[in-house]
């Protein structure tokens, strides 16, 4: 009967990723101004906005808009988003250009889409987004972040983690489990956008020229809101 059922669940996850792939492949200028969307959205509910004190202590912020989540028992998620880390001096690089993806299990079924936001808390965390890809929860730990107007709500399993989650969900799941999600670097969206040959060191290290508007107001909203 489980040979039947998980026959069936990927032919239904075959039929839903032609729906997932659809929703996941926005031009990088596009998925920019999308992100600006999300983080601008998510700030203005000063009750259930990501504390001010956490974004502000942030070591790197990633923003994936409209993630999306299918699966009929055997699932999956897809989404494309960009990150920016803390300079030296305080204020935020320019983004890089990212893709999370993951699967999972469980009694599901249908597609969703939610709106991700990480905000990194360790050093980490960054070094490893720097070399090319890591694994939630395991070369860096997660958890579902404080909400409100200061972080002093997190519980103690919560501050153990290096990386806090939020999402902002539409469709048929109440929310997103990260853990085993992949976070990459998205080289040909970094290409179309800086040029060939363009590190992720080196988008975030300033090494860039003729940044696109779009990708400008991704850094300034970091700067806006994690002004201290």
């Amino acid at each position: 009967m489980f040979k039947a059922m998980r026959r069936c669940s990927l032919i239904a996850l075959a039929l839903l990723l032609p729906s997932m792939a659809a929703h996941a492949e926005d031009p990088p200028l596009v998925r920019a101004q999308n992100a600006v969307r999300v983080l601008h959205e998510v700030m203005q509910a000063p009750d259930k906005a990501i504390p001010k004190d956490l974004l502000q202590n942030a070591r790197a912020i990633a923003v994936i808009p409209d993630m999306v989540k299918a699966g009929f028992i055997f699932g999956g998620r897809r989404g494309e988003g960009l990150i920016s880390v803390r300079t030296p001096d305080g204020t935020w690089s320019n983004p890089s250009f990212i893709t999370l993806t993951g699967g999972s299990v469980g009694f599901q079924a249908g597609v969703s889409s939610t709106d991700v936001v990480l905000v990194f808390r360790t050093q980490r965390g960054v070094d490893s987004i720097v070399n090319g890809k890591f694994t939630l929860g395991a070369d860096a730990a997660a958890a579902a972040g404080p909400v409100g107007r200061t972080a002093s709500a997190a519980t103690d399993a919560q501050m153990k983690a290096e990386i806090y989650s939020y999402s902002r969900s539409r469709g048929l799941f109440a929310g997103v489990a990260l853990d085993g999600s992949v976070l990459r670097i998205d080289y040909d969206a970094n290409e179309a956008v800086y040029g060939s040959g363009i590190t992720p060191r080196r988008i975030f290290e300033g090494g860039v020229s003729n940044v696109p508007g779009a990708v400008v107001d991704f850094r300034d909203q970091l700067e806006e809101y994690t002004a201290r």
